[in-house]
């Protein structure tokens, strides 16, 4: 990153050209990524990530790699054709659709701010729809995104704006669908205002209904596909959780929303931290409620620990003996385990003896897009306001709740003895070396620095992660295996086993990053 500048972006650009002239369309779209990402860790802007700069250029060189080797001729047409990309997405003809309102949430990036409205049919497919527009100035993006919420839909002759959509229905005649999901705006396409759906009622409760195992596997695979022929909503989990206070982790000082779901502690964490929009206001005030019972919208965060980017909150569903989750003697029995005074005798889900949930307006239809919408007091149930104190509710959790955060792996300040896997250390070298080059993992011009070298090595192969070290092993060899003439100067060099070993590298921590992310969303014994 260090050394591409302009020269070396238009270099990129022009690749990226030149490949989609060839009708290698996913290459071009990947090159074109990566060029945008170089610019915007180059100029500081505020969304660059690193990790999303180092997954851009794996993707590029992953696809460079397959396409260019000598056995891609022998690969089935199908595959071929995947990687080779399209130059559009095409629509397909979908009939007559009965659409159900789902959430909205803003979209905000360098160059874009509008939103995007979720739907599901009746088939419990899930749908979008946009109204996304360039913008020049990021300082006008968030009001941008904003206000796009009450724009009309782009479908047919509706006058319903995303927000209004959110709560509401469309029966549509004419339709078109894309593979991923979105849908089309043509000539032909008439859409009217329908009834909605609410989260507890069919064909919406489904998305509830699926198991949460099937849940965390879909998302993951989602991630895995191409980006043009990712399904839509792959990535995006319907749970039903109970907060339970806040708790700080790792390094960092400020406290994350922690909530239980199905025997697990998920950190619940802003979709989009952008101070402009409503996000972080409003898990801010749901931090100050634990107890409280909510039926989620969120997107996966691939993380060792379960996490959660919250997208649309409602009310929980009324608990019914049918579930499982029954009251027997004053005290709530959930999946066969007791809970007592707000606590549950056996390690399952934290409730309390009554369903304490949201309080919202008719006017909301039981959800709230956290992205476009704050919450209020009133939303919440009497006495749960955030300067009311978790004892403001009868049989509310405690803020600090330890007994809880025993299965939060990392150092969360609360005792647990979970170890994360040292995952980092192979993955900050792989991300050292898109910011500095090769040169960054050259060699150690002093002692210390040499046995930290020698001292990641060892830590991987004690966590049981030989392949990993011997990937880093390798990294570092290729870095410095330069070949130099008399003078002891650096001669020519096609950095391709440099390459190489860095694919295999970063290919590897994500395969290792996805196998930690299900294994944390996994069960615990006995639960």
């Amino acid at each position: 990153m260090s050394g591409a500048g302009g020269v070396l972006q238009a270099e990129l650009l022009r690749a990226a050209h030149q490949a989609r002239l060839s009708g290698l369309h996913r290459p071009a779209a990947a090159a074109v990524a990566v060029a945008t990402r170089l610019r915007a860790a180059r100029t500081g802007e505020p969304d660059h990530r690193l990790a999303d700069l180092t997954a851009a250029l794996r993707e590029l060189l992953d696809l460079a790699t397959v396409l260019c080797s000598p056995a891609a001729g022998a690969l089935a047409p199908a595959v071929l054709a995947g990687l080779r990309g399209t130059a559009r997405q095409a629509y397909q003809e979908a009939g007559g659709l009965r659409l159900y309102g789902l959430f909205a949430e803003p979209v905000l990036t360098a160059t874009h701010a509008g939103v995007l409205s979720w739907a599901v049919d009746t088939s419990g497919r899930l749908s979008t729809v946009a109204e996304v527009t360039p913008h020049t100035d990021p300082a006008t993006a968030a009001p941008q995104a904003l206000a796009a919420g009450g724009r009309a839909v782009r479908l047919g002759d509706t006058m319903l704006s995303h927000r209004e959509f959110t709560r509401a229905g469309l029966s549509v005649q004419g339709a078109t669908r894309s593979a991923s999901g979105r849908l089309g705006a043509g000539a032909k396409v008439r859409a009217v205002r329908a009834a909605g759906a609410g989260w507890t009622d069919e064909p919406v409760a489904r998305l509830w209904a699926e198991p949460l195992e099937a849940q965390i596997a879909r998302a993951l695979a989602w991630g895995a596909l191409p980006y043009d022929s990712r399904p839509a909503g792959g990535d995006l989990l319907f749970l039903d959780v109970t907060l339970a206070g806040t708790a700080t982790h790792g390094d960092t000082a400020a406290p994350q929303l922690l909530a239980r779901c199905q025997g697990l502690t998920v950190a619940l964490r802003p979709a989009h931290d952008h101070p402009g929009l409503a996000h972080r206001a409003n898990l801010a005030l749901l931090a100050g409620r634990p107890g409280l019972r909510l039926r989620v919208i969120g997107r996966l965060e691939r993380a060792a620990r379960p996490e959660l980017r919250l997208l649309a909150v409602g009310p929980a569903a009324p608990a019914h003996p049918s579930t499982g989750d029954v009251t027997q003697g004053g005290h709530e029995v959930q999946g066969g385990h007791e809970v007592q005074g707000g606590h549950e005798a056996q390690s399952g889900d934290v409730t309390q003896s009554g369903d304490v949930t949201l309080a919202l307006a008719a006017d909301r239809a039981g959800r709230v897009n956290l992205g476009l919408e704050r919450l209020q007091r009133a939303d919440l149930p009497a006495g749960a306001g955030p300067d009311d104190g978790p004892a403001a509710v009868p049989g509310s959790l405690p803020a600090s709740l330890p007994e809880l955060l025993l299965d939060l792996p990392g150092p969360s300040g609360t005792g647990s003895t979970a170890v994360e896997a040292p995952v980092h250390l192979l993955t900050r070298r792989v991300e050292q070396a898109v910011t500095g080059g090769r040169r960054a993992l050259g060699p150690a011009a002093s002692g210390a620095a040499r046995d930290s070298a020698a001292g990641e090595g060892r830590h991987l192969r004690a966590a049981g992660l030989a392949t990993a070290a011997q990937l880093l092993d390798g990294l570092r060899a290729s870095a410095t295996d330069q070949g130099r003439d008399v003078f002891g100067r650096i001669v020519g060099d096609d950095h391709r086993a440099f390459t190489a070993a860095w694919l295999a590298a970063s290919c590897y921590g994500e395969e290792l990053a996805t196998a930690l992310c299900a294994a944390a969303w996994s069960p615990p014994d006995g639960r």
